[in-house]
């Protein structure tokens, strides 16, 4: 589990944002952002959505390396959706 929760992990510790202000700024108790972050929950797709915007009230910087480290290539358009070897697919 956890590729979101890495990431954010990562991210609050390079830029010095505690888990309490991203639950703030969230409007989450500080528990959940405690979950995501020691992977044993991941936050959902619209969550993570929220997790972007707040981090970009608090550092745009941190918001735009979340982003990076947690989409990697898929954001810079480096996977090509058709090759199911490249994204693990084995359906």
């Amino acid at each position: 589990m956890g590729r979101a929760g890495q990431a954010l992990k990562r991210i609050l510790e390079k830029y010095g944002i505690s888990q309490n202000s991203l639950a703030v700024a969230l409007g989450v108790e500080r528990g959940s952002v405690y979950r995501w972050v020691h992977e044993v929950r991941d936050p959902n797709a619209e969550t993570v959505v929220e997790i972007v915007t707040a981090l970009r009230d608090i550092n745009p910087s941190a918001a735009e390396a979340f982003v990076q480290l947690y989409l990697g290539d898929v954001a810079r358009g480096k996977l090509d959706p058709d090759n199911d070897k490249q994204e693990g697919r084995t359906d």
